[in-house]
């Protein structure tokens, strides 16, 4: 009933206080989750369930997600992955997915950070693959040397002012890039997803975790 506690409390976002008496008592609830989240337990059934992946492809790119006013002033010197901008506090999930658009890794950083700044870190700490895919945001010679070093082939389209052309873009395989979307489409079904308000980057990142593994037990199942 914990775990069915944790799990209600993502999909409908609201406060740990707020729980059903169903699920015991909320302070209970909280402990564990916050427990697991300590210990990485929620990040490492994820890593675990990505294991069984189809590394030929390699999607990336960043979704920005509304940081709750109550998500700010953690105890913390860190900044928690929170970033203030004109449109108020916001936190941005970098993601990659395999071939059929299931996640394998994901960061976390502030809401104004480009994406393009993650790109080496998501294919580093992603399963090798054949060919790394992204939008024309990651549009970075130094991205496409680093996929390179790695032995995939980067398919990244180059903005209107770059000199050089997209002759080299396969672009039925560039198509298939909506998979990467559509992961973050299906986990921001998860109220506690879509709108951060978990104080701690690594409480949110666990609430994340969690929704990625659910993805995955879809699949197994």
């Amino acid at each position: 009933m914990t775990l069915e506690g944790i799990l209600y409390r993502m999909r409908t976002g609201i406060p740990w206080r707020d729980l059903p008496p169903r699920f015991g008592l909320w302070s209970t609830v909280f402990r564990r989750f916050n427990l697991w989240s300590k210990k990485g337990i929620l990040n490492t059934i994820f890593k675990h369930l990505a294991l069984i992946t189809d590394s030929e492809w390699l999607f990336i790119d960043g979704s920005i997600v509304r940081a709750h006013q109550h998500s700010s002033g953690a105890r913390s010197d860190k900044d928690e992955s929170i970033g203030k901008s004109r449109g108020g506090f916001s936190t941005k999930i970098h993601l990659a997915v395999d071939s059929y658009g299931y996640p394998v890794h994901f960061e976390l950083t502030g809401g104004q950070r480009n994406d393009f700044v993650m790109a080496e870190s998501l294919i580093k700490h992603s399963p090798k693959s054949d060919y790394v895919i992204a939008d024309k945001g990651y549009d970075s010679q130094s991205i496409r040397d680093y996929a390179t070093e790695r032995g995939s082939v980067p398919l990244i389209p180059r903005r209107k002012d770059n000199t050089k052309k997209n002759s080299d873009m396969d672009w039925s395989l560039y198509k298939y890039r909506h998979l990467v979307e559509n992961a973050f489409a299906r986990i921001k079904h998860f109220r506690a997803v879509s709108t951060r308000y978990d104080k701690l980057e690594r409480n949110y990142a666990s609430m994340v975790s969690l929704a990625f593994a659910i993805m995955w037990l879809s699949m197994h199942t």
